[in-house]
């Protein structure tokens, strides 16, 4: 457990910043080791700028001009004294980094001391519970990827169990198993699809996402592919926008979609293959009596049948569960409807 801390205001440049940070960390193995202060700065600003357009995070340049504006942060920094009394920040270096850009550059204000809530002595443990409340379940979240990777240390370096991690940041083991996974082959398939000049895109991490989904792995297999084919249909953009990934299954069992697929990419394919024969009265019914009608039709569904879905995961009819399953999944959290 996390102790309580105290609220103190601390002298900037005895601050350090984390160079564990797993934000910062992915700009340290772009560009290398060994970092001044000045490129940990710029790493942690190139961080949030990948977060332009987003709808929950800030961006850098508006988390400064609101600094500037209110001349000072109101949310403070975390830090954890160490034993020999150095200071390192565990929450907040993108605002420590500001601090310390604005004094450097003589910015008007008093930015030689800043609000903090200071931990003594806090083991590893506690540092993890706490970047993981606030960056995987709390109000500033870290891009998908980042999660992943963290995720992903936490459980394959530090070796937590998978409770403790789903302890720390809520959700379904499932959907931690998922992550790691995704990050995993992300890294083994993608990095050299793309080669050593190629633009390692982040973005591109929700298609790995949708590869750990039931059916996907073995329907490529069974077409004759591998994973690095996969990673080179990302590469490539013949798989975007990445939830096309749903419907490779259906691509590469058909000939014609699957030619078109490999020349033009999922978009032109999809739409060579059969549309589902819907009626009018299922088109036109709402949405809580389809819904009514699936548990109905799931409570009845005979033995044979379930055993026939299956032993066929890249099949129709397991696609289309594990289709409807994703967005359903996705509507009720947007309804605030999930446990």
């Amino acid at each position: 457990m996390v102790n309580a801390g105290k609220h103190e205001i601390v002298a900037v440049d005895q601050i350090e910043l984390d160079r564990s940070n797993p934000r910062i960390r992915k700009f340290l193995e772009m560009y290398g080791d060994n970092p001044t202060p000045e490129a940990i700065f710029l790493a942690l600003g190139a961080g949030n700028d990948d977060d332009v357009g987003g709808s929950t995070s800030t961006t850098f340049e508006k988390l400064k001009q609101s600094i500037i504006s209110n001349g000072g942060i109101i949310q403070p920094v975390i830090l954890n004294r160490r034993a020999d009394g150095s200071l390192v920040c565990v929450e907040g270096n993108t605002r420590v980094a500001l601090y310390k850009h604005f004094i450097d550059t003589q910015v008007k204000g008093s930015w030689t001391h800043i609000p903090a809530l200071v931990h003594d002595e806090i083991d590893d443990a506690s540092v993890h519970a706490i970047r993981l409340q606030i960056h995987l379940v709390g109000t500033r979240p870290w891009d998908p990827y980042s999660k992943a990777k963290y995720l992903y240390e936490l459980r394959t370096q530090d070796h937590l169990p998978f409770a403790t991690i789903v302890d720390y940041c809520g959700g379904r083991q499932s959907e931690v198993v998922e992550s790691i996974n995704a990050y995993s082959d992300m890294e083994q398939f993608y990095r050299p699809a793309i080669g050593e000049d190629g633009d390692f895109d982040t973005t591109r991490f929700s298609g790995f996402v949708e590869l750990q989904k039931p059916g996907i792995k073995q329907a490529i297999t069974a077409a004759g592919f591998d994973c690095i084919d996969f990673a080179r249909w990302i590469h490539d953009g013949k798989l975007f926008p990445l939830q096309k990934v749903r419907v490779l299954p259906r691509i590469l069992r058909n000939e014609k979609a699957r030619e078109i697929f490999l020349k033009h990419g999922a978009r032109k394919a999809e739409a060579v293959l059969e549309k589902p024969d819907l009626n009018k009265t299922l088109l036109e019914a709402e949405i809580g009596q389809l819904a009514r009608a699936l548990v109905g039709r799931i409570a009845a569904l005979q033995y044979d049948e379930q055993q026939r879905i299956q032993s066929e995961p890249g099949g129709d009819t397991a696609q289309a569960l594990t289709d409807a399953q994703a967005e359903l999944t996705k509507l009720l959290k947007w309804l605030g409807l999930s446990s």
